[in-house]
């Protein structure tokens, strides 16, 4: 009794095995013409949400930009200089 349990209970575990290597199998068939369309198509972003995200993301980055500083003020300028001609 207890062996045919044991025995039950190794079928039903493999079973499980063989259900997920099938699984893991198929395959799906697709005209040529149809996978060129989805190699092509999956360098774009098509996900509303990531395009919402990149959207905040420039959004972002252009009020950044209207705090870049490209020039340094005199005072600084004047300043660097006159502590390079003291280590000279």
């Amino acid at each position: 009794m207890k062996d045919d349990l044991e025995d039950s209970k190794d079928i039903a575990e493999q079973a499980t095995y063989e259900d997920e290597s099938a699984k893991a199998r198929r395959t799906v068939t697709i005209p040529l013409r149809e996978y060129d369309e989805i190699k092509r198509d999956e360098h774009f972003i098509k996900s509303q949400t990531l395009i919402d995200i990149i959207d905040n993301i420039e959004r972002l980055v252009r009020a950044l930009r209207k705090h870049i500083i490209r020039k340094w003020p005199e005072e600084f300028v004047l300043w660097h200089r006159w502590e390079r001609i003291e280590e000279s």
